[in-house]
């Protein structure tokens, strides 16, 4: 096997991401307090088309130096809005016609791999400030849970790496 130059990858231009065809998902940043975080959110969101990022509360927005550190540009593709609270954010899913998923262990919980969406649907995912998660607040007002399956002795993964995980398996399950 040989690497591949980054030449050879094919990438779109930014100019051809915002033409693109995105996956119907909007990733809600609930309070996330760390720039290396978003920056990641940004990039992965970015790989997999994700149609956009509401940054909320205490969460930083672009530009950014600290963000475009691990973004490495996604911050300019991908479309983002900033809201100073979170609920404000899910009501205008809501009200637009978006599933709103929180990504929190909570009582009744759908583990990621028991949920089947449906690609009529747009989705929106609200992902929790790193300490303190979801705020409560923002689950009640969430149509679903998702819950990660753990097997170690670890009780949550980092909020960047949960995110990638989840927008993947919405990316194989809402992609054509």
């Amino acid at each position: 096997m040989r690497k591949l130059k980054v030449t050879e990858l094919n990438r779109l231009t930014p100019e051809a991401f915002k033409e693109s065809k995105k996956i119907p998902l909007i990733v809600v940043l609930d309070h996330i307090r760390s720039l290396n975080n978003v920056g990641s959110v940004f990039r992965t969101s970015d790989a997999f088309r994700v149609e956009a990022i509401y940054l909320c509360g205490i969460t930083a927005c672009p530009p950014n130096a600290e963000i475009h550190k691990t973004a490495l540009g996604a911050e300019e593709t991908v479309d983002w809005e900033y809201f100073k609270d979170t609920p404000e954010a899910v009501d205008k899913l809501r009200q637009e016609g978006y599933t709103v998923c929180a990504v929190e262990q909570a009582e009744g919980s759908v583990m990621l791999d028991n949920l089947q969406l449906d690609k009529t649907k747009k989705y929106a995912i609200v992902m929790g400030n790193e300490v303190k998660g979801v705020q409560q607040n923002v689950v009640d007002n969430c149509d679903i849970c998702i819950e990660i399956p753990q097997y170690g002795t670890k009780h949550s993964l980092n909020v960047s790496v949960t995110t990638g995980i989840v927008i993947w398996d919405f990316f194989k399950q809402l992609s054509d």
